[in-house]
C-alpha cells in the first residue's frame, strides 16, 4: 500500500531498553508480530549493545530468530560498534543504526567519549555495513537540549546531521531525546537544517515529556517532514528526564495523520491491541489515550481486555535514574 507518511516504529527497542521488568524473547517477537500485523513496515526490533549496559536487550539475537520474516516488513537494529554490528549481520537484520550526539557532556555520559570519538567508533561500522549492503541510519540525540548543557546551538545540530550523512547514513532521526521542544522550536530547527540537508533525509524522534510531541509532528509537517519515529503504546523516554512520559505513541500518531488525510497503512484498533497487550505484560496501563478510548468503546481486535486497567502501574512514568548509562538513548 502507498502510503504519504513513513512512521518507524522503535517500540521494541528504544521503548523497551529502560524497563526494569525483564520480558522473554518470545513475548518480544510477539510485540514485533504483533505491531507487523498492525500494518508497521519499519521495526527497530533490536539493539545489540552492551547486555551489561542494556540488560533489556541482551536476546536480541534471540527475539530476531523468532520474529516472523515478512514481505515489506524490515527490522532494524542500533549498533554501536563492530562488534555489534558482526552480531547485528548475524541476526540477518534489513538495515542498522548508530546514534550521535549534538551535546558533548550527553555523548560522555551516554556512550563515554566525545563526539568525535563516537564518529571514529562509527567508522567500521558503516564499512562493514557496505561490505554485506546494509543501509544505516543515523540517530541525532540532544537536537533541542541537553539535560547537562541545556540549549544546544542549532550549528551544532546542523553540523552533527551533516556528518552523519557524509560518513554513509541515509537518513538523520533529528532527536528530541528529553522532550524539551515545541512547535516554534521545531520549526526553527528545521529551517536551519533546510539548508543543509535534503527534507527526505530528515526524520523527527520525538519524546512527549511536555505534551508536545503531536504539536511538533505538525509542525514537522508543515516544513516538509514525511518520516516520523514513535513507540506503540508511547513506551519509553529518556531516563534523565524526570517524569518523562515516553516517545510518541505510535496510536496517536497514526490518528493525527489520518485524521488529517494522510494514508498510513497501519490498523489503528490492531495496532492499539498490540501497545495493550505489551502494556499488560510490563504491569502498567500504556500511554496512549488513543487505545484506551478504543479499548472502552469495544473497538479493538481479538483481545481480552479485562483485566488491563486493573493490572495498571500507578506510576506509569520512566524513573529518574541520573547516573544510568544505557548507551543507547535516542
Amino acid at each position: 500500500m502507498e502510503t504519504d507518511v513513513k512512521i518507524v516504529e522503535v517500540g521494541p527497542r528504544d521503548g523497551l531498553q529502560n524497563e526494569s521488568r525483564p520480558l522473554s524473547a518470545t513475548v518480544k517477537a510477539r510485540l514485533i508480530a504483533d505491531l507487523a500485523d498492525a500494518g508497521l513496515r519499519e521495526i527497530e526490533a533490536a539493539s545489540f549493545v552492551s547486555a551489561r549496559g542494556v540488560p533489556q536487550m541482551a536476546d536480541s539475537g534471540s527475539v530476531m530468530e523468532l520474529a516472523p520474516r515478512l514481505p515489506h516488513v524490515r527490522y532494524r537494529a542500533l549498533v554501536p560498534n563492530a562488534r555489534g554490528m558482526e552480531a547485528a549481520i548475524e541476526a540477518r537484520v534489513d538495515e542498522v543504526a548508530v546514534f550521535a550526539s549534538a551535546s558533548e557532556e550527553f555523548s560522555r555520559r551516554n556512550i563515554n567519549c566525545n563526539i568525535d570519538e563516537s564518529f571514529e567508533r562509527f567508522a567500521p561500522v558503516i564499512a562493514m555495513a557496505k561490505t554485506v549492503n546494509l543501509p544505516v541510519r543515523g540517530y541525532l540525540s540532544c537536537a533541542f537540549g541537553c539535560p547537562y548543557e541545556g540549549k544546544v546551538s542549532d550549528h551544532a545540530v546542523v553540523a552533527a546531521a551533516r556528518r552523519l550523512l557524509e560518513i554513509g547514513c541515509y537518513e538523520v532521526a533529528v532527536s528530541d531525546t528529553i522532550g524539551i521542544a515545541g512547535p516554534g522550536d521545531v520549526r526553527r530547527l528545521l529551517a536551519s537544517l533546510a539548508g543543509e540537508i535534503d527534507k527526505g533525509d530528515t526524520a523527527l524522534h520525538l519524546h512527549d515529556t511536555r505534551g508536545q510531541a503531536l504539536a511538533n509532528v505538525l509542525a514537522g509537517l508543515d516544513a516538509g517532514i514525511r518520516t516520523f519515529d514513535s513507540s506503540v503504546g508511547g513506551l519509553g523516554g529518556c531516563p534523565f528526564a524526570l517524569g518523562a512520559t515516553g516517545n510518541l505513541a505510535t496510536e496517536e500518531l497514526v490518528y493525527l495523520l489520518e485524521s488529517l488525510g494522510l494514508a498510513t497503512g497501519i490498523d489503528l484498533p490492531r495496532l492499539a491491541a498490540a501497545g495493550l497487550r505489551i502494556a499488560a505484560e510490563l504491569g502498567k496501563r500504556g500511554d496512549s489515550r488513543v487505545a484506551r478510548a478504543l479499548m472502552v468503546s469495544g473497538s479493538l481486535p481479538s483481545i481480552n481486555a479485562e483485566g488491563l486497567e486493573a493490572s495498571a502501574s500507578p506510576d506509569n512514568t520512566v524513573r529518574q535514574t541520573a547516573t544510568h548509562t544505557t548507551g543507547a538513548v535516542s
